[in-house]
C-alpha cells in the first residue's frame, strides 16, 4: 500500500496498526475516535495543526524500517 496525504486514517490503521504510534507521537491522540477514521491524513494534520508532509515522512520511515 502506498500511503499519501489523501489516505484515510482508517485505511492506514487497517494496513498497519504500528502507524498509530507514529500518529500519537505527532500529537494525534484521538486516533480511535470514530470520526477520525474517515479523515485523510492531510485533513487530520490540518485539524491538529501539524505538518502533513512531516507526519507522512515519519510514517514512510517507519514502514521502510519495518521492511528492512
Amino acid at each position: 500500500m502506498v500511503i499519501t496525504k489523501q489516505t484515510t486514517m482508517g485505511e492506514m490503521l487497517r494496513y498497519d496498526m504500528g502507524i498509530a504510534q507514529i500518529l500519537a507521537d505527532a500529537g494525534m491522540h484521538c486516533i480511535g475516535c470514530p470520526s477520525s477514521i474517515g479523515e485523510s491524513l492531510e485533513l487530520a494534520c490540518q485539524v491538529h495543526g501539524l505538518d502533513a508532509d512531516e507526519v507522512l515522512r515519519d510514517i514512510h520511515a517507519y514502514l521502510e524500517q519495518k521492511e528492512a
